[in-house]
């Protein structure tokens, strides 16, 4: 008998639906094709011993399974709980007439118990396109999966609650969220707050702006000094996420298999900190199973990447194309992936390798050209796409003992959030989000200097020995600094404000 059921392939952040043809007839052997790689071949062994423990049997006929479209590899172990269905109810073990209006997904264990998926919320969207009535998936995911209206989300803890609900034996419980509800209820929340932090009033500053602009930023300072702890903070004074933001960021998770099994929708923008020993692949994204790297699980959130110059040359360098098309692109002979990448990068280093140089107090033990050698190993290109360096100094001890509070993020979130409402408003008709993203004919357009700001900037860049590249940089945060301040022009003050943000441009920082 030829029956017909439905899953789901995950490629990208997006799904597409596969048909499972199961045919049983009379003979022996078990046969999968459609290209499946060795985990779906494997499913055999799961599935025998899962319908033994639930009280049935692997038919003992000739079993052929097709899984169409056939030009797409099938990876994975979650197809375990497609395929079975299919044989029960091929050999009409199992009702099978509503079987073509579900979704039907989950890896199963020997015991009959069926365990999580990756990508349950993307396949939730993609099943609504195609038409299907609901989704049956693993409980540990059906939060996720109910985020999608119109869809039927049923969570399930063992084949046996499947094959009860198609005989009509057992009834399942639907899941429900109230997505925006959802949403709007953890909105706020953050785990880190700028209170907490004692003193570097003018590392704030420079964080401020850069949230308020969309603009990279890079700390330069000793250890100790706080960079990390600042830059775990710059998240809560970034505007909230809107509803949209929140369901691609919540699909990127879900494909890497990131979500908490309570989670539905993720309302807090991701802060994601790599090691430097992150590989070139685990950055990107990519590998012989396609999976999003840190760039992607970044997106619309923070990657902070500590002591920048320990990061491998190439890992650092295959950033470039990201930080300007926020998209990457992970191509291979056998496929070719897209995941989105507009996150905001936050970087921090010592200012040579013993930590000390420029330091107020203790003395820097690095020979001559040292430190030069030292800042070398971020190249030109990358510290081109970085808008802000700001240096960090210690804390003195005055200032850590004080007992007043600092001001508080949600203070600081109030004057971004206006910041980004003017940007909103002046890119209405682009493609443009923010400050950060302009290119050249769009600062001609919206950033035009006053005689007297382009006299200080020409100066400026004569004096300092500022590079060429930190021209527009220049421009660029200054428009923001004037959003903050909600003024229309840019006045020589903000100008002022941001040529100081370029430590590392100048000719004598590293003596």
């Amino acid at each position: 008998m030829l029956v017909k059921a439905f899953g789901g392939a995950v490629n990208g952040i997006d799904a597409r639906i596969i048909t499972v043809e199961t045919d049983v007839v009379a003979g022996a052997n078990f046969f999968i094709v459609g290209l499946p790689d060795s985990a779906v071949k494997e499913s055999q062994q799961r599935i025998e011993s899962a319908l033994r423990s639930s009280g049935y049997k692997l038919p003992g006929k000739k079993i052929t399974i097709n899984m169409a479209p056939a030009d797409i590899r099938k990876e994975g172990t979650s197809y375990d709980l497609t395929l079975a269905v299919g044989i029960l109810a091929a050999s009409e073990q199992m009702k099978y007439e509503d079987i073509h209006n579900y979704l039907i997904m989950g890896e199963l264990s020997l015991d009959g118990g069926i365990h999580s998926i990756k990508g349950a919320l993307s396949m939730a969207i993609e099943a609504r396109k195609f038409g299907c009535k609901g989704f049956i998936l693993p409980k540990q995911n059906a939060r996720e999966a109910a985020v999608v209206n119109d869809l039927d989300i049923y969570g399930v803890e063992t084949i046996s609650e499947v094959i009860g609900f198609f005989n009509g034996t057992h009834q399942l419980e639907k899941t429900e969220v109230d997505t925006r509800k959802e949403f709007f209820k953890h909105i706020d929340v953050c785990s880190f707050d700028f209170a907490e932090v004692k003193g570097q009033e003018n590392v704030k500053r420079a964080l401020e702006i850069a949230a308020a602009g969309g603009h990279n930023i890079i700390m330069i300072g000793p250890p100790g000094a706080g960079k990390t702890m600042l830059a775990k903070r710059i998240a809560s004074i970034l505007p909230p996420l809107t509803l949209q933001e929140a369901l691609e960021t919540t699909k990127i998770h879900s494909v890497a298999g990131k979500l908490q099994g309570h989670v539905s929708l993720m309302t807090e923008r991701p802060y994601r900190a790599p090691h430097h020993t992150v590989s070139d692949v685990a950055l990107v994204g990519g590998g012989a199973f396609p999976q999003p790297g840190e760039i992607s699980l970044a997106h619309n959130g923070v990657l902070f990447l500590d002591e920048l110059p320990e990061f491998k040359r190439t890992v650092l360098e295959v950033m470039r194309q990201p930080l300007e098309d926020r998209t990457i692109q992970i191509s291979r002979a056998k496929f070719s992936v897209n995941y989105p990448a507009s996150f905001m990068l936050i970087a921090s280093m010592n200012p040579c390798p013993c930590g000390y140089y420029n330091h107020p107090e203790k003395e820097c033990v690095c020979s001559s050209g040292v430190v030069q050698k030292y800042l070398n190993r971020i190249s030109g290109p990358l510290l081109d796409r970085i808008d802000i360096h700001i240096e960090v100094v210690p804390v003195p001890f005055e200032e850590l003992s004080k007992q007043t509070k600092s001001e508080s993020s949600n203070d600081v979130r109030k004057r971004v959030i206006q910041a980004r409402e003017q940007q909103q408003q002046r890119f209405s008709n682009t493609s443009i989000h923010c400050n950060a993203q302009m290119d050249t004919k769009t600062l001609q357009s919206y950033c035009v200097l006053t005689a007297e700001g382009s006299a200080l900037l020409k100066q400026a860049m004569e004096k300092l020995g500022l590079s060429a590249r930190a021209y527009d940089r220049i421009i660029k945060v200054s428009r923001t600094i004037a959003d903050l301040d909600a003024s229309a022009d840019i006045l020589p003050h903000h100008v002022a404000e941001a040529i100081q943000y370029r430590s590392l441009d100048r000719e004598n920082w590293a003596g």
